[in-house]
């Protein structure tokens, strides 16, 4: 993205924001830049993974790449998630899970539902009652990981749109 000046009267200048086009090339290759920092943040999103379960894991990183924005890692998730035996139903319906909560499990919504509070942790932090529905639905230790996957995945989508990372180009 690229920030300009709007002025939008005589006193006052508010930044405009532009997307950057499909065929820029990604700015750096954050893998080989930082290495020792890319290699954290794998180690940290395998051990968030540790105990849950895999469609579940993928449902999380798609909700929080929709809301993101991340259309690299949306891809690439979505994909993953198709090899796993995920359907093209649920796949659709993650970007409006609360007005198609019957595609998903209670635990599921929870999920969802947790994902999406801390990814847009600054609109009103997280709820005590997003809170609450995922400690009934996760023991404490499927809890902490759910957490560090959501934490990973936001930590992803930011590394993918910093770095202009295009949909359909992951090495996997």
């Amino acid at each position: 993205m690229t920030t300009t000046e709007i002025k939008t009267n005589d006193r006052t200048t508010t930044p405009a924001t532009t997307v950057r086009s499909n065929t820029t090339t990604p700015r750096l290759d954050f893998a080989k830049t930082a290495p020792k920092v890319f290699r954290a943040v794998i180690g940290l999103d395998a051990a968030a993974r540790a105990g849950l379960d895999p469609t579940l894991v993928e449902l999380v990183q798609i909700r929080a790449s929709h809301l993101n924005r991340c259309a690299y890692c949306l891809h690439m998730h979505t994909t993953d998630a198709r090899k796993a035996g995920e359907s093209e139903d649920r796949l659709h319906m993650v970007a409006v899970w609360q007005e198609a909560d019957h595609f998903f499990t209670d635990r599921e919504q929870a999920a969802l539902a947790l994902t999406d509070a801390v990814t847009r942790i600054g609109d009103a932090g997280v709820p005590d009652e997003v809170y609450d529905r995922a400690a009934a639905h996760f023991d404490e230790e499927e809890l902490a990981h759910l957490l560090a996957l959501i934490f990973t995945i936001n930590t992803w989508n930011r590394i993918a749109l910093s770095t202009a990372k295009r949909a359909g180009t992951d090495e996997r």
